[in-house]
């Protein structure tokens, strides 16, 4: 198997392995469900890193994000069933719930002024809300450091 393909087989059974633990899988993980080496799935995720297809902590084999799904805590919670996720905001909230295609509420807080949010989805649609979207930072630059926009 060339090199790409092996890198979407690993990020498959990564985001596979996120909905069904409820959590970011080590390489051991995805390696054991692609009956892969450890060393060959890092090096693959060591390439999706690279080419901004998820993020792994700094100096580390492990997933920080595998957008829109967050492996640490963040203030945007996804419900839906029962099932918890973390989003890296609340667009990447809707973002797990359309993955999923599934119904559920995203909370979190507003970056600007902090007040709590809640959204939900229904039948596959946004319940009327009162909310404005606002990005403080241009989509092409959400890379340059994308831990700490």
């Amino acid at each position: 198997m060339n090199e790409a393909r092996f890198d979407d087989e690993v990020r498959g059974a990564v985001y596979r392995l996120f909905v069904e633990e409820g959590r970011a899988p080590v390489a051991a993980e995805v390696a054991r469900l692609i009956s892969a080496a450890p060393n060959r799935v890092e090096e693959a995720l060591e390439r999706l890193h690279d080419n901004h297809l998820l993020v792994l902590a700094p100096g580390t084999p492990y997933i920080w994000m595998a957008n829109p799904f967050s492996a640490l805590p963040t203030p945007y919670t996804v419900t839906c069933g029962d099932k918890t996720f973390w989003g890296n905001c609340i667009w990447d909230g809707l973002g797990i719930l359309a993955l999923l295609r599934a119904d559920g509420i995203v909370t979190g807080l507003c970056p600007d002024c902090g007040d709590e949010l809640r959204v939900e989805v229904r039948d596959g649609d946004l319940v009327p809300a009162d909310h404005i979207v606002h990005f403080t930072v241009p989509a092409r630059q959400w890379w340059d450091d994308i831990g700490f926009n």
